[in-house]
């Protein structure tokens, strides 16, 4: 029999983290492992750019079943995970729910599997913010509750993990997959249409993307947080890919300038070409924030907590704040060239689906930690 594992899958995040571990999942296969997985895509995620294209890109098999679970409210959307995910589950049992990151799909399959008495691996466990007022930090705590293993991305959130009463047996330091997938797709980053058509150069533009309610919701602090940003940057372009909830927003407030650019959504690969190339990234993304480290481009962040501080301990990020006069001081450092550099993070090393993989079998084998 298979080690029968259903990996979850619901929003753009998701999917750089699915695609190694089922890339591992099937070299462990093709070596004669008795394990299988189900993907299932609970459709969190509608716009194709924010989803579907990934799966192409990524080199990840179409999902098994897409649950279609996408718009409504924070309450809508979980009921109609819970609701579709438990008759996905009941029709297709698993020995394992493997959930990851900290979206609705996350926290709602959790849910679902634990009721069913199957256990939930979580990936990306243990990361806090601390900011109750993120829908992100609810999932995080509400998944980490009910939670039977726990793969982490850095000390800290083992140190998380312990405080809140995980036992260490449960807790497993294995990196982070976001940068395998990172690592491994690195060299086939293409530029997209919009390179050529405003005539973008190596390390003259910045990127940006906001979506997160603290600075999008309010009309107001939307329009102060860019006009801070167009005053401050000379006269570089300003890339701006527009998550659909901002640009909602953006419609209302009816702000133009010519150096400021604002495109649809890109696919992984060409808005990740967009950010290895400029001056720096702007932007309210935890994910992002990860990615512009290991890359080693400067990346200030508009948010006044995060959930991932290794970023900025060693790597090129900082927590900017939501203040937008807080803006100016740090794009005074970036042009006058004294942005710091990026340190190495621990196990982020392009390994850890692999590791993952190989502790989901020794799981299975060893009653000890089942």
């Amino acid at each position: 029999m298979n080690y029968q594992i259903t990996i979850i899958a619901g929003a753009r995040p998701n999917f750089m983290k699915i695609a190694p571990i089922i890339h591992a999942i099937q070299g462990a296969k093709n070596k004669g492992e008795a394990i299988d997985y189900r993907l299932v895509h609970t459709g969190q995620h509608y716009d194709k750019n924010m989803s579907g294209s990934f799966f192409e890109q990524l080199n990840i098999p179409q999902p098994h079943i897409n649950l279609e679970c996408s718009g409504g409210s924070q309450a809508e959307q979980t009921a109609a995970i819970l609701v579709s995910f438990e008759r996905e589950l009941v029709a297709n049992p698993a020995d394992l729910v493997l959930v990851v990151g900290d979206v609705t799909s996350t926290m709602a399959c959790a849910l679902v599997a634990q009721k069913l008495h199957i256990k939930v691996a979580h990936v990306e466990g243990g990361i806090r913010s601390h900011d109750w007022t993120m829908p992100e930090e609810i999932n995080r705590l509400v998944t980490d509750s009910i939670t039977n293993y726990f793969f982490t991305t850095s000390e800290l959130a083992n140190s998380n993990l312990r405080h809140s009463g995980i036992d260490e047996a449960q807790i497993f330091y294995v990196g982070n997959t976001m940068i395998d997938t990172l690592l491994k797709q690195r060299p086939n980053f293409r530029p997209p249409s919009i390179w050529d058509q405003l005539k973008l150069r190596e390390k003259e533009y910045i990127v940006m993307t906001l979506h997160r309610p603290a600075n999008v919701d309010e009309e107001s602090q939307l329009k102060a947080m860019l006009d801070e940003i167009i005053a401050h940057t000379e006269d570089i372009p300003l890339v701006f890919p527009v998550h659909p909830r901002t640009a909602q927003i953006l419609e209302k407030l009816d702000i133009t300038h010519p150096r400021l650019h604002t495109i649809a959504p890109l696919g992984y690969l060409e808005f990740n070409y967009l950010a290895e190339n400029a001056k720096a990234v702007i932007t309210d993304s935890g994910g992002i924030t990860e990615e512009a480290s290991v890359m080693n481009i400067p990346c200030m962040t508009l948010r006044d907590n995060t959930e991932r501080p290794e970023t900025i301990e060693l790597g090129t990020n900082e927590l900017v704040g939501t203040n937008p006069e807080n803006i100016k001081k740090y794009l005074k450092i970036l042009f006058s060239g004294r942005w710091k550099s990026g340190k190495p993070i621990p196990l982020w090393d392009g390994k850890a689906a692999t590791r993952i993989v190989h502790i989901l079998l020794q799981i299975n084998k060893n009653v000890g930690l089942s």
